[in-house]
């Protein structure tokens, strides 16, 4: 990646970084000689990641922080932006990536369209607000990355609140990325990331690699 953004030493923050896309990308930035937090639920998933991602960085463990949060409150995101603010400085590079999938259906348990879009929509919503204040003021090229899923333009029956969820991602960077290029100052922009159909821990439903 040659953007100014991904250069070695720069910080990046990558949530849902235990597995799947977000680890892949954790994993990535620290190859360029990124400063990368993981940040997931609690456990040793995380742990373990964390292990992963430092055996790929140049500069090792003291360029890889793994900081436990719940991105679904709000006001976990904003002791995380505190937090890495306070050992790191300034962020280059936020990915919000974290996302669930349980199932649901449109007269199916409420609970899990809650949870679904507490983690996939106002986990990147909150995110992004949270951290893009402190990201334009320090005036430096930085970028928020936000994962999609094809499943929300094409929206297939099967998974409403996947779908919904995914498909407020979408709308949600647009009008991100207008509103960050319109502001005075702002070296930030805003990418939706869809992925196709990747093998992880999200989408193997029991199929083997």
């Amino acid at each position: 990646m040659s953007h100014p953004a991904f250069a070695p030493g720069n910080v990046a923050v990558v949530t849902g970084a235990a597995s799947g896309i977000g680890l892949a990308a954790a994993r990535h930035f620290a190859t360029l000689g990124m400063r990368v937090v993981l940040t997931d639920l609690a456990g040793e998933k995380l742990d373990k990641a964390a292990s992963d991602v430092a055996a790929a960085a140049p500069g090792g463990a003291q360029h890889v922080t793994a900081i436990a949060t719940d991105v679904s409150r709000l006001d976990a995101l904003e002791a995380l932006e505190r937090e890495v603010h306070r050992q790191l400085g300034d962020v280059h590079v936020l990915m919000n990536n974290a996302g669930i999938q349980p199932g649901s259906a449109i007269l199916g348990p409420l609970a899990a369209w809650e949870a679904t879009l507490g983690v996939n929509l106002w986990g990147v919503i909150n995110g992004s607000r949270v951290f893009a204040s402190r990201m334009i003021s320090h005036g430096k090229a930085a970028v928020i990355i936000n994962t999609g899923s094809k499943q929300g333009i094409t929206t297939p029956p099967g998974d409403p609140a996947y779908n919904v969820s995914k498909a407020g991602v979408k709308v949600f960077t647009e009008a991100l990325e207008h509103e960050l290029r319109n502001t005075a100052g702002s070296q930030v922009h805003a990418h939706l990331l869809i992925p196709g159909f990747v093998y992880t821990g999200l989408t193997a439903g029991g199929r083997t690699e």
